[in-house]
């Protein structure tokens, strides 16, 4: 599986960043992303995101994507190449959502959308890597 994510998941480097999309080529914030794959992978979504605003609960503190995360995804405590990871940008809630990739030279990196720049694939610098808060694995989809 986790080739095959990266493989899909570099599929969308390019899409340009747009809050709640999640159609490659045209517009996905991080989470459509996740969702883009997701539905590459399994045909459909296992549930519906509420709307969002671009702070992703930062004002009311509510843990939302570990929770909906744990729901539909196995949590892992080591993570590989097409594993998802979910990051804390502040103190309080995750709210960023990437998939680990790597390099020919075993590079560690992380294939994410964000605001100016789209999705892109950038390496897990140390910075990134201390805001991690969950790792988990996408089921085995179909076929």
């Amino acid at each position: 599986m986790d080739k095959r994510v990266v493989t899909l998941a570099r599929g969308w480097i390019g899409t340009p960043y747009q809050h709640q999309a999640s159609c490659k080529g045209a517009g996905a914030d991080c989470l459509g992303l996740l969702r883009g794959i997701w539905r590459e992978l399994h045909g459909e979504e296992p549930e519906c995101p509420q709307p969002y605003s671009p702070d992703l609960s930062e004002t009311d503190g509510v843990e939302r994507l570990l929770p909906a995360a744990r729901r539909h995804m196995i949590e892992v405590s080591e993570a590989q190449a097409g594993d998802v990871l979910l990051f804390r940008l502040g103190r309080r809630v995750a709210k960023h959502v990437a998939i680990l990739s790597d390099d020919r030279a075993g590079q560690e990196k992380i294939i994410h959308a964000y605001s100016g720049r789209g999705v892109v694939e950038t390496p897990l610098t140390p910075a990134w890597a201390r805001r991690v808060a969950g790792r988990f694995r996408i089921p085995e989809g179909r076929a």
